[in-house]
């Protein structure tokens, strides 16, 4: 979007962008020192760049140990046919595969969800409440590095769902 553009965001967005200025200037991302005990304070200002640098990397590894679990799977189903005689431990060699498939699947829509919130890193959006605007809260974040919506935004829009769905 246009720095100048208007969206939903309205003027949040612009500050947002600001923000992100602020952390990457004209040079790109700024070198951030980071203690290996660092944890995110709720006394700090939110999103500074050292809170900023730990929920990036937080992410990025995160994402790479799915990555590897999701390349060793694959290598291992790439490997071993089924090659049981007995009917039933071929049945329980399959529903395992199954489940292993099912589950790399869901790992395929984390990292998504992980790529996504790394975006928002990069753009100064990244813990900001998509309804909102408003900040997500570094609970809500440490518990879900992905989320996009404020605890109180996700609870209306899961009442929005259960209504639609006549519950």
């Amino acid at each position: 979007m246009p720095r100048g553009g208007k969206d939903s965001c309205g003027e949040r967005r612009t500050h947002i962008y600001s923000r992100r200025e602020n952390l990457l200037g004209d040079q790109g991302p700024m070198n951030v020192t980071m203690p290996p005990d660092y944890r995110p304070a709720k006394n700090e200002d939110f999103m500074n760049p050292r809170m900023v640098e730990y929920f990036r990397q937080r992410l990025t590894a995160w994402r790479a140990d799915l990555v590897q679990e999701s390349n060793s799977t694959l290598q291992q189903l790439q490997e071993g046919g089924i090659v049981e005689a007995d009917v039933a431990d071929r049945a329980s060699i399959e529903t395992e595969r199954t489940l292993e498939l099912r589950t790399r699947d869901r790992a395929r829509k984390l990292i998504n969800k992980i790529d996504d919130a790394l975006e928002r890193v990069e753009d100064g959006s990244y813990g900001y409440c998509e309804e909102t605007q408003e900040p997500i809260g570094l609970s809500r974040l440490e518990a879900r590095p992905v989320a996009t919506l404020s605890i109180e935004a996700q609870e209306r829009h899961e009442r929005m769902e259960r209504t639609h769905r006549g519950d």
